[in-house]
């Protein structure tokens, strides 16, 4: 079993991962979010960059790193947790 910094609830919030200065983006839909990062399901998971900027649908925005990548889904940490 795998140790977190922060317990994660479920979230079902549509998202933007911005990139390329915010002139390129990708949907998704935050899964999973906790105080120090979520887990997004998007189409276009291999494509995502290793760093962007999430947005909610609820207009809050992070600066993520991704962590952990599947083909239809990344797990990322907020870098201002």
């Amino acid at each position: 079993m795998q140790e977190r910094k922060f317990p994660r609830s479920r979230a079902f919030l549509g998202a933007k991962i911005l990139f390329n200065d915010h002139r390129s983006a990708f949907d998704g839909i935050v899964k999973e979010m906790s105080e120090g990062g979520a887990m997004i399901r998007t189409e276009s998971a291999m494509s995502v960059p290793e760093n962007f900027t999430l947005q909610l649908s609820d207009g809050r925005q992070f600066e993520c790193d991704v962590r952990w990548r599947r083909i239809n889904a990344i797990g990322v940490e907020f870098r201002t947790a």
